[in-house]
């Protein structure tokens, strides 16, 4: 009787068995894609501020050249353009510019921001006159907190190793049944299939 390796004769299938078993580890899952940009960090956005009153609302960012605001009627959305507008905190004030192209109004006054700049939040108010109306707005500029790694960026995806181990296994328990049963029969042809 001829002794046959296995792995010879069924190398292909068992391979096969092993690349779908591997395969199954790399399969994104929730909608993400296991790219570079899973591993990114959000990156921290600029520091904002918020604040309303019956009569106007506001929206403001500290970037590198300032702060920007744009104010708004509070009850129609109508922007509020060409009104004095300025901002104290920690004791300091400053006018607020306004730009005509752009329709926002700009704080650039270097004692002030190197204030705002500082730190995580900052209590503003904001003194808006436009036309007969007036009103003081308090807000709050504040840097948004930076986004937490993703829970599988720093470690093993443990549930999809889980899952291709589990892949791997059924398929070799599958063909290890094949090859007995075709071993059996070729011991006993009248049993099974032809030799």
């Amino acid at each position: 009787m001829k002794t046959v390796n296995i792995f010879q004769r069924y190398g292909r299938l068992l391979a096969l068995t092993g690349l779908l078993g591997l395969a199954s580890l790399t399969w994104a899952h929730g909608g993400e894609d296991h790219g570079d940009t899973a591993m990114a960090v959000s990156a921290t956005g600029l520091p904002r501020v918020e604040a309303h009153s019956d009569l106007f609302e506001l929206v403001g960012q500290l970037d590198g050249q300032g702060l920007s605001l744009l104010i708004d009627r509070y009850d129609s959305n109508a922007p509020v353009l060409g009104a004095k507008v300025t901002v104290e905190s920690g004791g300091i004030e400053a006018a607020a510019t306004f730009h005509a192209d752009h329709g926002d109004y700009a704080v650039t006054d270097e004692r002030l921001l190197t204030l705002l700049r500082q730190g995580q939040e900052h209590a503003l108010v904001f003194t808006i006159t436009a036309g007969d109306d007036s009103d003081l707005l308090d807000g709050t500029l504040r840097r948004p907190q930076a986004a937490a790694p993703a829970e599988h960026a720093t470690g093993l995806p443990w549930g999809q190793l889980l899952l291709g181990l589990v892949v791997l296994a059924a398929l070799l328990a599958a063909a290890y049944v094949y090859l007995q049963r075709r071993a059996r029969a070729r011991l006993l042809p009248g049993l099974g299939e032809p030799v």
